[in-house]
């Protein structure tokens, strides 16, 4: 077995929180091994105040690592799943998903408890999200919508230091970085469904790599992994990206896996949920089976 693994990661404080959360995981079960953090800076963090639905949005904020894992300089990559494209580069694979934060987005706002539907007529709520973006205005058509990019931190404080009245940012990153009291209400999924991938985290090895595929496995929450599977197959089918509002979350429950699906306009005119009932033996025939009843002329 390896006495030593080097993890390729973004430098943001979520990004350094989800390493040393991985590296944790990984010390429990091999308390030798010796892990090492390699920063590593991408695309996506060198223009943080352009909107993502004007950028070629592929791998914008992973092909930086992918690179270096390809090149031997880490062993493994961890990265937010819904960061990580559906289509990885040759040579590349998922080879675990440790059990999934809470996956719903939530308001920050100016009171505690304060809700979606609580906001004053024509409130003004910041996302850098267009998934976001079409169902906040699907059910409040006369939202204002603020475009933001930066990490967690950043977005919170240009929301504190503004006359906006709403942020919404995903649970799994406030939470992680223990920001939680700045939460007016979680969103329910109904209302607003997740990201693809939103609330798990993947590691990312080399295809060859049995040493470093071995010691990852063991991390590897199979409920979680099943469920991820099918959303990104679903996205993948689609071919959507930041640029498409597309949305999707599974659940396993039992032998039986629950596929939700969304996809709609921009302007949230159109908005068309869908749900299946699979098997867990095979989420990627849910994937596409769920992409199938969609069709963007339907938008």
């Amino acid at each position: 077995m390896k006495q030593k693994l080097i993890i390729g990661t973004r430098s943001s404080k979520l990004a350094l929180w989800q390493a040393e959360y991985i590296k944790g995981l990984l010390q429990t079960n091999y308390p030798e091994l010796e892990i090492e953090l390699k920063h590593i800076k991408t695309k996506g963090d060198e223009i943080p105040d352009v909107s993502l639905d004007k950028l070629d949005d592929k791998g914008i904020f992973t092909k930086e690592i992918e690179n270096e894992l390809l090149s031997g300089t880490i062993d493994i990559a961890i990265h937010s799943l819904k960061d990580l494209q559906t289509e990885l580069p040759g040579g590349l694979k998922l080879g675990a998903v440790p059990e999934r934060h809470r996956v719903e987005d939530v308001l920050i706002a100016r009171e505690k408890g304060t809700a979606i539907e609580d906001l004053s007529i024509n409130a003004v709520i910041a996302t850098g999200s267009v998934r976001r973006t079409a169902q906040l205005l699907h059910i409040r058509p006369d939202l204002q919508i603020r475009d933001i990019r930066g990490n967690v931190n950043t977005r919170i404080d240009k929301f504190l230091k503004s006359d906006w009245d709403g942020l919404v940012l995903a649970a799994a990153g406030v939470e992680r970085l223990g920001l939680e009291q700045y939460i007016s209400s979680y969103i329910p999924t109904e209302i607003i469904l997740p990201a693809v991938g939103q609330g798990a985290l993947g590691i990312e090895i080399r295809e060859e790599d049995l040493d470093t595929e071995n010691i990852v496995k063991d991390i590897n929450h199979q409920q979680t992994y099943i469920a991820i599977t099918a959303e990104r197959t679903f996205l993948k089918a689609l071919g959507g990206g930041c640029k498409t509002p597309i949305a999707a979350l599974g659940n396993v429950i039992g032998d039986e896996l629950i596929l939700e699906g969304m996809v709609a306009s921009v302007d949230g005119k159109n908005v068309i949920r869908k749900k299946l009932t699979g098997n867990i033996n095979s989420p990627e025939k849910s994937g596409e089976k769920l992409a199938s009843e969609f069709t963007y002329k339907m938008i």
